[in-house]
């Protein structure tokens, strides 16, 4: 696929997508059972300027995001931040389906508490695969608020307007945060298994020396190599153990220091180049905000 196409406003999807003038610069609630899609933008990659939480259902067709395809299942919800990248294929015209797509741009959120706490929804950068499977009564509690905000930007718009739309998004975001908590504990064993792989994952890094060579092992890395998103697997790891994935490889790192300070005669520097620190004043901070103590005072108590 080498076309693409950016999209950065309200205007120019529904121009996209065939669908009639918005009613709102900002934000906009698209019907799909609505929608006509033009066969020059499939297999096209797009990329938004807004923010896009999506639910459809049946499978009309399948997405591309990355390198995966996903198929849509009923009531798979999933979420996209601005400057993602995505492609639509080609799909049977004959299939009929429904569901809804909440589209908003930051500008909306400008000055308000959830632009700035719009980092704390993770779930923006999760993988397709990782999607949210909602039941029937969960969809219906997010549609009802998919149908405040339409119902708010068609009516005329006042002084209060945007602050509703805000407020419903953020209700909207909160149910999503639950539903993922519901997901996760639904999953226990696969989660509990990922868990296991991610120790394993870890500790053969460094049983390996790969540290030597490429560093300490980051987020993105780890994930990648379970097939995840670094967002999926830290809260993942998060609701199993406590720790982020960033937390837990510090977590894990701290203890190997320990073990070479009391166990080796290698000096602090030795050990931190051993590690896979590129500069040893970045071992210490690290080891000291860990452990309140430095390297030399944890070998050398009194």
């Amino acid at each position: 696929m080498s076309d693409f196409l950016k999209i950065d406003s309200i205007s120019q999807l529904h121009r996209m997508l065939g669908y009639e003038k918005p009613r709102h610069p900002l934000v906009t609630v698209i019907d799909y059972g609505q929608v006509t899609a033009h066969p020059e933008h499939y297999n096209v990659r797009i990329v938004v300027d807004f923010y896009v939480i999506s639910l459809k259902s049946p499978a009309p067709r399948s997405m591309q995001y990355g390198r995966q395809y996903y198929d849509f299942e009923e009531g798979t919800m999933m979420f996209m931040a601005p400057g993602q990248v995505f492609s639509v294929q080609a799909f049977n015209e004959e299939t009929q389906y429904e569901g809804w797509g909440l589209y908003f741009h930051p500008d909306l959120l400008a000055h308000s508490d959830l632009g700035r706490k719009m980092k704390d929804y993770t779930f923006f950068s999760y993988a397709v695969s990782e999607a949210l499977h909602v039941s029937d009564e969960e969809r219906q509690t997010l549609s009802v608020l998919v149908d405040t905000i339409r119902s708010e930007y068609s009516g005329n718009l006042d002084p209060y307007s945007q602050r509703v739309i805000v407020t419903a998004i953020e209700q909207l975001l909160n149910y999503a945060h639950r539903f993922y908590g519901r997901q996760f504990l639904t999953r226990q064993k696969l989660n509990t298994d990922l868990v296991s792989r991610f120790e394993e994952l870890l500790i053969g890094y460094f049983q390996t020396n790969q540290q030597r060579e490429n560093g300490l092992p980051g987020v993105e890395y780890l994930a990648g190599q379970l097939g995840l998103s670094a967002g999926y697997l830290t809260d993942l790891l998060k609701r199993e153990t406590g720790k982020t994935a960033k937390e837990y490889v510090q977590h894990y790192v701290i203890e190997q220091a320990k073990l070479r300070l009391l166990s080796t005669s290698e000096t602090v520097n030795e050990i931190a180049y051993g590690l896979g620190f590129e500069y040893p004043q970045y071992f210490n901070r690290l080891f000291k905000a860990k452990t309140g103590m430095t390297p030399m005072a944890y070998r050398t108590p009194n």
